[in-house]
């Protein structure tokens, strides 16, 4: 049995909980706690958790004791075993309330083929239950998931390498830093090229970051657990006074969160020279100035960033004089949880002083007569092909690129020309003519399915905020 076939059945069992009131992310949260216990149980790391706390405890029970027994246990390991543990339980509930359906879960997780799951990577099976969690809207998850092409396409051109400290300020289901691990694992047979001392740093130094939103924060200890990665990820807002407190980074790969501040309000971290509520504006100051000298970056933002004026303006204009903001890529629309939302990747190098730094940026426009990505258009790794071919292979832009001019989707904007732009980074030169023809007219369903989404788009930001006003008492 694959991965892809274990992560379907596990899946399908959350129709089996509609009884039961349970949304679909309460149904990976839920996921979650179970899965830990048994993958203790299959990995012989059983010793993390309190003796009578473990998977077979939980599995011999039956009934109305299995339940009450279940609640006790998620108590009991948010505040016993070992720090990550507690983290991953911590304030943990359960929303099953029919005694038969945890028995059914169990009996589900007990069934899979542990063998194979093991063999494929356990990391791969619980990335595949994110994955579909985020796919389906109905689960409101998409907000903490970035398309993994999209993310794989970053991490490939960024180049993160041994012994390089890789931050995410606004980590989600911590994508990136699993991806970067990935991309470094891949390059290098850390068996043999790594001493002792640097693989240790792999496994609890080199990934780092923070998180805000408590079921987010869960997911992503989990999944970086089950990819052997110990990286300390707080749970906390990058824009209070925890943000000053993470090291300085070689790398930053995120996407962060979208919208205001506190309804409006400032950071509550004073070290920003700008103050602002906007979100994007106020990470992007975090992310610049948190880069060690020669440390680079891959940022998703969106278009409000670019064109935002005011504080906005001083904010580009600061970021292109410490950093050479080489690379700008217009995304596709379509792509993330809000169809309307139209989004950036800003790429940039910081320099060794803070002055001059940005003589000239390149833009690739991969959104103006592209297919409209979604269900039935999905975004690939291959659509990335041909700007991934213009970025070149250094990780620092400096690869010889070719101006397409007019017609083609890669550009040179100098600074001067910038400047003369107000510093406005917004920039697109081709006409889109894609036109949507009947056929690709959304369905009834969709339409409903997008109303659903923004609706839900809006509960979420509100419980970010509520987690904000949590963490500032």
């Amino acid at each position: 049995m694959s991965t892809t076939d274990i992560v379907q059945k596990l899946w399908n069992l959350c129709h089996v909980l509609r009884d039961d009131g349970i949304t679909y992310h309460q149904y990976v949260t839920e996921l979650t706690y179970l899965l830990f216990l048994k993958m203790m149980k299959e990995t012989d790391q059983e010793k993390h958790l309190p003796k009578g706390y473990r998977w077979g405890d939980l599995e011999t029970k039956d009934g109305i004791e299995q339940l009450h027994f279940y609640r006790a246990l998620l108590l009991h390991l948010g505040t016993e075993g070992s720090g990550r543990v507690q983290a991953i339980f911590a304030n943990a509930t359960t929303s099953l309330k029919v005694p038969r359906n945890l028995k059914k879960l169990v009996d589900a997780i007990d069934g899979l083929d542990w063998y194979s799951a093991r063999t494929e990577g356990l990391g791969d099976l619980y990335e595949g239950l994110l994955e579909k969690n985020a796919a389906e809207k109905k689960s409101g998850a998409g907000q903490y998931f970035t398309p993994r092409p999209l993310i794989d396409s970053m991490v490939h051109l960024v180049k993160p390498q041994p012994g390089e400290k890789v931050q995410d300020p606004a980590a989600g289901t911590a994508g990136f830093l699993i991806a970067a691990d990935r991309y470094i694992k891949g390059e290098t047979d850390q068996l043999f090229t790594l001493d002792a001392k640097e693989q240790a740093f792999q496994k609890k130094k080199a990934f780092y970051g923070v998180e805000l939103v408590p079921d987010a924060h869960r997911l992503a200890l989990m999944n970086l657990m089950l990819h052997d990665i110990e990286g300390e990820l707080s749970l906390g807002d990058t824009l209070s006074s925890l943000g000053t407190q993470l090291d300085k980074a070689d790398v930053i790969l995120t996407n962060p969160p979208f919208g205001t501040k506190k309804g409006g309000g400032l950071p509550t971290r004073d070290d920003f020279t700008f103050p602002t509520s906007n979100k994007q504006l106020a990470f992007l100051q975090h992310i610049y100035r948190g880069l060690r000298p020669g440390g680079r970056a891959a940022v998703v933002l969106p278009d409000n960033v670019l064109f935002e004026e005011n504080t906005g303006t001083e904010i580009r204009r600061d970021l292109m004089e410490k950093c050479d903001l080489h690379t700008i890529l217009r995304l596709p629309t379509g792509i993330f949880y809000a169809q309307g939302v139209k989004t950036n990747v800003l790429f940039f190098t910081r320099g060794a002083t803070d002055k001059g730094h940005t003589k000239a940026v390149w833009v690739f426009d991969m959104r103006a007569n592209m297919p409209s990505f979604g269900k039935r258009t999905p975004l690939g790794r291959d659509h990335f092909a041909e700007f991934e071919a213009a970025f070149g292979k250094d990780p620092l832009g400096k690869s010889k690129r070719k101006d397409q001019g007019e017609a083609g989707r890669f550009r040179k904007f100098t600074r001067e020309e910038i400047r003369g732009r107000g510093d406005n980074l917004d920039i697109a030169w081709l006409k889109d003519e894609s036109v949507r023809g009947a056929d690709d007219l959304p369905e009834p369903e969709e339409i409903a399915d997008e109303i659903l989404e923004r609706l839900r788009v809006a509960v979420a930001e509100i419980e970010g905020l509520r987690a904000e006003l949590e963490v500032g008492a």
